[in-house]
């Protein structure tokens, strides 16, 4: 229980940090996607990728942000397409980046069960972005089910939190 609360607090400082540095010093600049749109274009470090620490759920990943679901659902929800768009937007901007989607799924149900949701979420959001225009060959899809919540609580909003797919970026 003390190690849980002491990763929740490093996570809490961690998140205040990076969301301070990322209001002070802003993106680093924009780029046209070719169809007169300004994309915005962003620098992530390389030793960020290597540690896997360029993730959307943590704010760092070029911009990219984190897709929710609803309960026991893969469906994209209005909301889920915009920042999809988004998403593509930037990868569209950063063309030499590779990600991984990663699928997540709240504590209620089976392991075996969350497995196949989560999959089922990453798969949606990769195909969703092979519509927009992001080969697929960039994107890499994994499960985590239920195995690597956000929100270590157990109440709704908990719950919403942990339906989701982020995405790592793996290259630059």
């Amino acid at each position: 229980m003390k190690s849980k609360l002491n990763r929740m607090l490093v996570q809490s400082l961690c998140l205040v940090a990076l969301t301070s540095v990322a209001l002070f010093t802003g993106c680093s600049g924009k780029k046209t996607t070719g169809e007169g749109e300004a994309a915005e274009s962003y620098t992530v470090d390389q030793e960020d990728i290597k540690s896997g620490r360029a993730d959307s759920d943590s704010g760092n990943a070029m911009g990219l942000q984190t897709i929710n679901f609803p309960f026991d659902s893969f469906e994209l929800t209005s909301d889920a397409n915009r920042r999809l768009q988004a998403n593509a937007d930037i990868l569209k901007a950063n063309p030499t980046a590779n990600i991984q989607v990663e699928g997540h799924c709240d504590e209620r149900g089976g392991i075996q069960y969350n497995l196949a949701l989560g999959e089922k979420r990453a798969n949606a959001v990769k195909r969703k972005l092979s519509a927009l225009g992001i080969g697929g060959t960039r994107i890499e899809t994994i499960s985590y089910g239920k195995e690597k919540p956000i929100a270590l609580g157990h109440t709704e909003s908990d719950h919403d939190q942990n339906r989701r797919a982020n995405f790592v970026i793996t290259s630059k």
